[in-house]
């Protein structure tokens, strides 16, 4: 098949799948074109069956904002002409979805792409609520050809606020390379993160308030008193400056360190003996599962997605949104029970290779495409 994939090429959840499963299609025989005004962060050697075509903008004074949406529709117009695909799987309602089903207009007729839309979370929970984008959001998922969701919330999510029945939603949920994030054979940095040999807890994300950062350092102040440990903070965004200052105020800036953004994640979870994840929102939880992957223990918030792949007393504990206390007295339990850790990193690393593999993954996503293609 050639495929065409459109997302958003920074950080984040959404752009990681979206990376990854373009990079596994090509790995299968399949002809890959990534559509985005900048390369995936991922995508960072060359691979064969594999192209990047850059959305290019134009600056004219005329426009405050460029109309990013309209080039790249533009642009998977023009592959779509050049390389004749059968496929565009984009990533995000708006604006990909949104681009996709104008350049298949631009077509005239003629015979063009399937499309597929992959829903992620913030498209349905967030922007596409906004009353300024709920109707294009909805227009354009009904457009879609073929739609998927990463967790059984996020497809009673759509359903509920976009009228879109669940029946026509398929829950592919996301995945990760198990080779990749595993806790054997990696370059340790125990030394330097926990250097008098304390506990490493970990955080990593893009520090939104959704995702309660405070919250994270709240817990690690309240566990601190318990265990001898280290936080870890991977990432960079708005709340940062507002963490640093609560664990000035809880007099723990001396045990917090914040590393900024990373790309070899892998390496560092390796490295943890906890993670926290007390977000207000989160539609899977991606992060959770590359800890699980690395043996790490998950603490974390009873959202959205999150239980669908952290199970609760088995690969980690789940408490109520700001139940910081809760959390803290989970966290202490389970590095001061060395049996209980190891049960739990076990568990947490055969369930990720059961259920959220990319062996297991993308076949699901391959079948989908030929079902779309079919009419099926």
């Amino acid at each position: 098949m050639k495929i065409a994939i459109s997302c958003y090429p920074t950080y984040g959840g959404s752009g990681a799948v979206a990376t990854e499963l373009g990079l596994e299609l090509a790995d299968r025989g399949h002809e890959v074109h990534f559509i985005s005004y900048a390369q995936p962060f991922r995508l960072d050697r060359f691979r064969e069956r594999v192209y990047f075509h850059e959305v290019e903008m134009d600056q004219y004074p005329l426009f405050e904002h460029p109309p990013y949406s309209l080039a790249l529709a533009v642009s998977i117009h023009d592959v779509t002409t050049r390389y004749d695909l059968d496929l565009v799987h984009v990533h995000y309602a708006i604006p990909h979805a949104t681009s996709a089903w104008i350049a298949r207009e631009m077509l005239n007729g003629a015979r063009g792409p399937r499309i597929i839309t992959t829903l992620h979370g913030t498209d349905i929970t967030l922007t596409g609520q906004h009353p300024s984008f709920h109707s294009i959001t909805r227009f354009s998922i009904l457009k879609s050809d073929g739609l998927t969701a990463v967790s059984g919330f996020l497809r009673e999510e759509t359903e509920r606020s976009f009228g879109v029945g669940k029946e026509r939603i398929r829950v592919i949920p996301n995945f990760i390379d198990t080779e990749r994030y595993r806790r054997e054979d990696k370059p340790c940095h125990r030394a330097t993160l926990a250097p008098e040999g304390e506990k490493v807890v970990m955080h990593i994300s893009n520090f939104r308030p959704v995702k309660r950062v405070q919250d994270v350092v709240e817990v690690f102040a309240e566990m601190r008193r318990s265990v001898a440990a280290r936080l870890v903070l991977v990432g960079d965004g708005p709340d940062r400056p507002r963490a640093q200052s609560r664990a000035q105020e809880l007099g723990v800036e001396d045990d917090v360190v914040f590393l900024g953004k990373h790309t070899s994640v892998d390496e560092l979870l390796a490295c943890a003996d906890l993670f926290l994840l007390p977000s207000e929102s989160e539609s899977f939880g991606l992060v959770a599962l590359e800890a699980m992957a690395c043996g790490v223990p998950v603490v974390a918030s009873r959202v959205g997605g999150i239980p669908e792949v952290v199970v609760d007393g088995e690969t980690g504990v789940l408490a109520e949104v700001g139940d910081v206390s809760s959390m803290a007295r989970a966290a202490v339990s389970i590095l001061k029970d060395s049996d209980r850790w190891l049960q739990m990193s076990r568990m947490g690393r055969a369930r990720a290779e059961e259920f959220f593999s990319a062996d297991m993954v993308v076949p699901i996503y391959e079948q989908f495409y030929r079902d779309v293609l079919e009419g099926r």
